[in-house]
């Protein structure tokens, strides 16, 4: 009788009271614990960002690279964009860029201007290129010569018909003043690789944002003439073989004629970092330097390094 008194006495809201603060406190402790593991969890993927930034030529190599480098490195995620390697060494000297790419080497004022502010650039050739001289299919002429190229460009020469091809005005492209390509362009044709030379471009010189710019209007205008990275040029254009001297052999870029040097029109390919490298930025160069980037290199119609 005791018994069932204590029982009766015990109030059933009392009892469901304790039992709703228990399920209260289970609820919370487990809360607490999805809460902890959800925050290990993004602590774990937690990613490191590479800016890189810089040559127009080089943008879909280096978007090719950071692709297949992200694939199996969850935790890098590598941001790329192009504006030409006037503006990747723009970035490099004022320090918003973990690595500048460039197709044309860095000069003494932009070299100045980095170590002004505190920073060191660090060279890394990563692959190769030729410039390959372009014209639309339909035009006779096959060979030029580096004289002549620098002659044409420069406005001495104006007509197909003064270098073997039918009478028609020459119409110019080139890549923008900002672009690595014209400026190795301007150096190492037009003024024949002589530092005290002063030629500059015609001022008929039609200047083209990119270089699949330079490759459509060259497919699409006969009197067109224009340059490009070999990785770049496509089968609907042709390309003119180039001599180092009037009369002598042309040879046509490709990965052989860059390799024995016999292609008068090559160059190398650059990235460049704010002092010496360390972390995930050297381990991603060290794997552009590697095999598998440097197939990525050949893929893309440019020239691996180490040959």
């Amino acid at each position: 009788m005791g018994y069932n008194r204590a029982l009766m006495g015990s109030s059933p809201l009392r009892c469901l009271s304790r039992l709703s603060c228990f399920v209260g406190l289970l609820v919370m402790l487990l809360g607490l614990t999805a809460c902890d593991s959800g925050q290990a969890g993004a602590d774990a993927i937690q990613t490191t960002a590479i800016q890189n930034t810089g040559s127009d030529t080089m943008v879909n190599l280096a978007l090719a690279w950071a692709e297949a480098y992200g694939a199996g490195h969850a935790t890098v995620r590598i941001s790329v964009t192009g504006g030409g390697s006037g503006t990747g060494l723009a970035a490099l000297v004022n320090g918003t860029v973990d690595i500048a790419n460039a197709s044309r080497a860095i000069n003494n004022d932009e070299e100045s201007k980095a170590k002004s502010n505190g920073i060191t650039p660090t060279q890394f050739v990563v692959a190769r290129d030729a410039i390959a001289v372009i014209v639309n299919p339909e035009n006779p002429v096959s060979k030029l010569s580096l004289p002549q190229l620098s002659h044409i460009y420069s406005g001495q020469i104006t007509n197909w018909r003064q270098v073997g091809g039918e009478d028609r005005p020459i119409v110019l492209l080139s890549r923008e003043t900002n672009s690595g390509t014209h400026v190795y362009f301007l150096q190492n044709v037009l003024r024949l690789g002589n530092p005290n030379d002063t030629t500059l471009f015609s001022p008929d010189t039609l200047l083209m944002p990119s270089s699949e710019g330079i490759s459509v209007e060259v497919r699409q205008n006969p009197n067109a003439i224009g340059y490009d990275g070999l990785g770049y040029v496509t089968p609907d254009v042709k390309t003119v073989a180039v001599s180092q001297a009037d009369g002598g052999p042309g040879v046509l870029p490709g990965i052989a004629t860059v390799d024995d040097k016999s292609y008068p029109i090559s160059r190398d390919l650059y990235m460049y970092t704010p002092g010496v490298p360390k972390g995930v930025v050297k381990d991603y160069l060290d794997w552009i330097m590697g095999a598998e980037a440097q197939k990525i290199v050949a893929d893309l119609g440019f020239v691996p390094i180490g040959k």
